[in-house]
């Protein structure tokens, strides 16, 4: 397509009103991102086939001082994560016709549309030839994440809990903890716990029908980093010193941008060990973007290394119930939408 094609309406799903999946409703009229014709710097105009939820992308815009002052006025075009088609690009490394993925920097979201402009080098990666671009579009968040917890902090042969592994983080947390070459202890509820086992998990705790931290104290001192996607500094941190090696590492994704969100950062980072803070390093991870990483990752899917798990995929009129699902906190794997046809 070009530039005289792009055509100055698109489809896509907006909301006006928290919480999001009651207002969202679908505008065939939508104008055109107002730069799409006039691209920022190290920017590109793609055609979005398909997006994937993650929490933030309702917990951000939900959470009302950040969504007025770093949104601006609605509505609002939800989600981050996408694959598609560039249309229109002055990134050098890039072409029109060229299939690529990512995820749009918080807070601009917008990727629920036909048409989304992606600025940032580091934001949209060209895929391999072969991606299925349903599979690339749940990288962006979950994938990098995954890997930002786990890479930085193991070596081939460390021993590693994922807390909440049957989640899109988790569930990315599993495999490529196995493709740097770890060993893998899950903790799910008991119906994801031959999921987490086909994924590669070595051992696997429910925390419905076992006491989770006597089953990990069993062995001793033994693991070298805990990736928790659940909570922060919760029972699992504070007694971590009963199971994670004192050079180990416990890293959290949990949270947002809310008061109890702070304080669990503040118990983990300085609470001393007489008031509940633990006795082990601690971090919170926030995903970096890296567009040479998203290469790799999808490197990894082309190669069968990595394989998302995909709970279901919705049309863009279903995105409300998406959104639904997600916030039951038990979705398996990632959520999908598709936008428009590949």
């Amino acid at each position: 397509m070009s530039e005289s094609n792009i055509p100055d309406q698109m489809r896509s799903a907006q909301w006006t009103t928290a919480p999001i999946e009651s207002s969202l409703k679908v505008n065939p009229t939508t104008p055109l991102p107002k730069d799409a014709r006039s691209l920022p710097k190290d920017s590109a105009l793609v055609r979005i086939s398909f997006a994937s939820l993650n929490p933030v992308d309702y917990k951000l815009p939900e959470f009302g001082p950040a969504r007025f002052a770093a949104m601006g006025k609605g509505p609002w075009i939800p989600a981050s994560d996408y694959a598609g088609t560039v249309v229109t690009t002055n990134l050098p490394h890039l072409k029109p016709g060229d299939k690529v993925a990512g995820c749009t920097a918080a807070p601009k979201f917008g990727t629920l549309a036909e048409y989304a402009v992606i600025e940032g080098a580091e934001n949209v990666a060209k895929l391999p030839d072969g991606v299925d671009l349903k599979d690339a579009a749940t990288l962006g968040v979950a994938a990098q994440t995954a890997m930002q917890c786990i890479a930085p902090y193991v070596n081939s042969g460390s021993k590693i809990i994922i807390n909440g592994a049957s989640g899109g983080t988790g569930t990315f947390g599993i495999q490529l903890a196995r493709i740097l070459g770890c060993t893998v202890t899950a903790i799910c509820s008991g119906p994801n716990v031959e999921l987490c086992k086909s994924l590669g998990a070595d051992n696997v705790i429910d925390y419905k029908s076992t006491d989770v931290i006597e089953e990990l104290k069993k062995d001793g001192l033994q693991y070298d980093l805990i990736v928790d996607n659940v909570t922060m500094a919760g029972p699992i941190y504070s007694n971590s010193h009963h199971y994670l090696e004192t050079t180990g590492k416990y890293v959290t994704i949990a949270g947002g941008p809310d008061t109890s969100s702070l304080i669990g950062i503040a118990k983990m980072m300085a609470q001393p060990t007489w008031l509940g803070g633990g006795q082990r390093k601690a971090a919170f991870v926030g995903r970096k973007a890296d567009s040479e990483e998203l290469v790799k990752l999808a490197g990894w899917i082309k190669d069968g290394k990595l394989k998302p798990f995909i709970e279901k995929v919705y049309s863009l009129d279903q995105a409300g119930d998406a959104f639904e699902r997600m916030k039951t906190g038990r979705t398996r794997g990632k959520l999908v939408i598709q936008v428009s046809g590949e």
